[in-house]
């Protein structure tokens, strides 16, 4: 059984929670849109179309913001093509994920869905197979007033006041061969300042997102934001960053630990555009948006390869996830918020069925995936500032990283409730850690909640027919004596405990 101590102390905090970490990501790829959260038909469906019951569980999973359409998506989209009369609205081939694209959900239905779900839309523009003139058009309609073409052209689809959007991402992962059309990074860097320029003069209140590298294993990884932060620091408020993780080749220990490339990756992207910062003289710090990150089994799409039919919202990326792709969520969680000083924005990539939180199935039911609950918990209660945990626990040994700390945590702080909150994840595959929290700077005199989400079949899965196989449960053992906590935490196992005043 492993030892571990960790310290919650005020005086050492990081940064504000920012809301905005979490964030998701809804894209015109597989079955996110349509039957996912859209479906006319469904007995939920309200009368835009959108289902009931994912609305409920989005709105319980706490999104805060939601990127819209893509993703690989975006670079051949033509935002027009889904706006207007329904009827009207051309039927496309989507060359990123060799579909049909029907155009029946665009801007105006993807707007109204956002704010029944509580989010703040968060929206890509097309910089692949067009550039600035279509990121110009695509802002007058959602967020300039009436009184010009195309914002006159949103009144008259029903829409009288703009949209007010205030995060637009300057394209989808450019650095990408994958991408279509894909640039160089002096090319990219270019577009991309001059088309933020161009953007800051019809709204100069926008927050604007660069594409960073697409992952940190890309060959020109941190020589590309160095070269397009070179052209474009000045005009842009973020660099985007996009990590995935699975088990490779059955290395369950390095999977546990992804959270380490999460960090490293994040300290490099700091690192650089702190140097071009330095090298400009310039004041001003870019924040990082990880808005693309999850458990995402890329060797299962590889395998079966995309559709050969071109069909509409096939089923595609539908990973089912267990206890341990939850666990490595939590982990990435509090990876994300151990940054927050400069990690100001993220989306867990994607919200439903495409490697989701969230699952459906046409005419039938909705249900939570593993990995929505640890996101769920720390959406709720992640409040106030964040505090910089530095835990004294044993390492295990990884193929992929070296040692690592069996323990993962941090914590949070909010002085207006006197409530603290600890998250934590046991890596260890084998041994539980008994875990020594000093609670005295906090002064809190009651255990409020504490929950480990563990099972002894690692392999567990939620499903349609067993969809609470899996969920967080009471842990008994937490005890709170003379302002020290001790509670044990299972083998892979992620957990939260909430602290604070005694009820009344």
């Amino acid at each position: 059984m492993h030892r571990a101590v960790v310290t919650l102390d005020p005086a050492f905090a990081v940064a504000p929670v920012h809301r905005r970490t979490f964030g998701s990501f809804v894209e015109h790829l597989g079955r996110c849109v349509y039957t996912g959260i859209h479906e006319p038909d469904h007995p939920s469906a309200d009368e835009d179309g959108f289902r009931g019951d994912v609305l409920a569980l989005t709105r319980e999973l706490g999104v805060s913001t939601v990127r819209y359409p893509g993703g690989n998506f975006v670079s051949g989209y033509r935002w027009e093509d889904g706006v207007g009369p329904v009827e009207q609205r051309p039927r496309r081939r989507d060359l990123a994920w060799h579909s049909t694209e029907p155009n029946t959900v665009g801007l105006d239905e993807f707007v109204r869905w956002a704010g029944k779900a509580g989010a703040e839309p968060m929206l890509a523009v097309n910089l692949g197979t067009r550039g600035m003139a279509d990121a110009l058009d695509l802002l007058e309609y959602a967020n300039l007033p009436p009184g010009t073409a195309l914002a006159d052209r949103r009144v008259a689809n029903g829409a009288r006041e703009p949209y007010g959007v205030r995060m637009w991402c300057l394209g989808n992962e450019m650095d990408g061969p994958w991408q279509i059309g894909h640039k160089t990074a002096a090319e990219y860097g270019r577009l991309a300042a001059e088309t933020a320029r161009a953007m800051r003069k019809l709204d100069p209140d926008l927050e604007l997102v660069v594409c960073g590298s697409s992952h940190s294993r890309m060959p020109t990884f941190a020589e590309w934001e160095a070269t397009v932060l070179a052209e474009a620091y000045d005009d842009v408020d973020f660099v985007s960053l996009h990590a995935y993780h699975h088990p490779v080749d059955g290395d369950v220990g390095s999977f546990l630990a992804a959270a380490v490339d999460m960090d490293t990756m994040i300290d490099a992207v700091v690192a650089t555009a702190d140097h071009v910062g330095a090298k400009l003289r310039s004041r001003k710090k870019i924040m990082l948006s990880f808005d693309e990150w999850n458990v995402w089994y890329q060797d299962r799409h590889r395998a079966a390869g995309l559709p050969s039919d071109w069909p509409v919202a096939p089923r595609l990326l539908e990973d089912v996830y267990d206890v341990t792709d939850a666990v490595v969520v939590g982990s990435l969680l509090i990876s994300l918020l151990r940054h927050s000083d400069r990690v100001t924005a993220a989306a867990q990539a994607q919200l439903v069925n495409v490697i989701a939180p969230i699952r459906t199935e046409p005419g039938g039911p909705a249900w939570r995936q593993t990995i929505f609950h640890p996101f769920a918990l720390t959406s709720r209660y992640a409040r106030g500032e964040v505090l910089r945990v530095e835990p004294r626990a044993p390492a295990y040994e990884t193929a992929r990283y070296g040692p690592v700390p069996v323990l993962a945590a941090v914590g949070t702080w909010d002085a207006e409730t006197g409530e603290a909150v600890l998250f934590a994840v046991n890596r260890d595959q084998a041994e539980p850690i008994v875990l020594d929290v000093d609670l005295r700077a906090v002064r809190v005199s009651a255990v409020l909640e504490a929950v480990t989400l563990a099972d002894a079949d690692r392999t567990a899965r939620n499903t349609a027919d067993r969809p609470d196989r899996v969920v967080p449960r009471p842990n008994a053992s937490a005890d709170l004596v003379d302002g020290h906590l001790r509670m044990e935490l299972p083998p892979v196992s992620w957990s939260m405990l909430r602290l604070g005043p005694r009820p009344s």
